[in-house]
């Protein structure tokens, strides 16, 4: 089987300890998570993992279904890069000086779509969102040419292509069987 990069979207209640819980199924596997994001998801009292691993297809149905099958766990997904969208953010921090060299501001945000977040006499702190390889390609080049002081990059966000989340449709499938066995 050929590896290639999943995300994996865990829909659960907010509940303490259940992120070590996650980890430690793709930790005994050997799958080392690339980048993870958690935030409340759309319906209230949900939250959503955001996971992206690189494995098989075979490896990676056995880990959402061992996901699934815990407690706290409403629904567990993989999906892959065409059934997404998704975008990360990367902070980049710059010496003022040797942006100012290179042709200013204006060179980078016309350049690289940057935002600029802060402009102090010593750095400029710049925000770009893309996909990983445009942060990663900007990075390489500001680093070549006049050096990155601070650079971070948050883990996948990703939404589905369908109209609406996919746990909406299991819960509305869950709360149509309820309501026709009270009839």
């Amino acid at each position: 089987m050929e590896n290639k990069v999943y995300t994996v979207t865990v829909f659960s209640e907010n509940t303490p300890g259940l992120l070590n819980q996650i980890t430690i199924v793709f930790t005994r596997r050997q799958i080392n998570i690339e980048t993870l994001s958690v935030s409340p998801s759309a319906i209230k009292g949900i939250h959503k993992f955001t996971i992206t691993v690189v494995t098989d297809l075979d490896t990676i149905k056995k880990v959402v279904k061992q996901i699934d099958k815990r407690v706290d766990i409403l629904k567990a997904y993989y999906n892959t890069d065409d059934e997404l969208i998704y975008q990360e953010i990367a902070l980049f921090k710059l010496a003022t000086d040797k942006v100012l060299a290179m042709g200013g501001i204006e060179y980078l945000i016309r350049k690289y779509n940057t935002r600029v977040l802060e402009i102090l006499d010593n750095c400029v702190v710049l925000e770009k969102t893309g996909l990983y390889q445009e942060t990663q390609e900007m990075f390489n080049e500001l680093q070549n040419s006049i050096g990155v002081l601070q650079f971070i990059r948050s883990g996948r966000v990703a939404i589905t292509r369908g109209r609406v989340e996919r746990l909406s449709d299991m819960l509305a499938g869950i709360d149509s069987k309820i309501k026709n066995k009270q009839l």
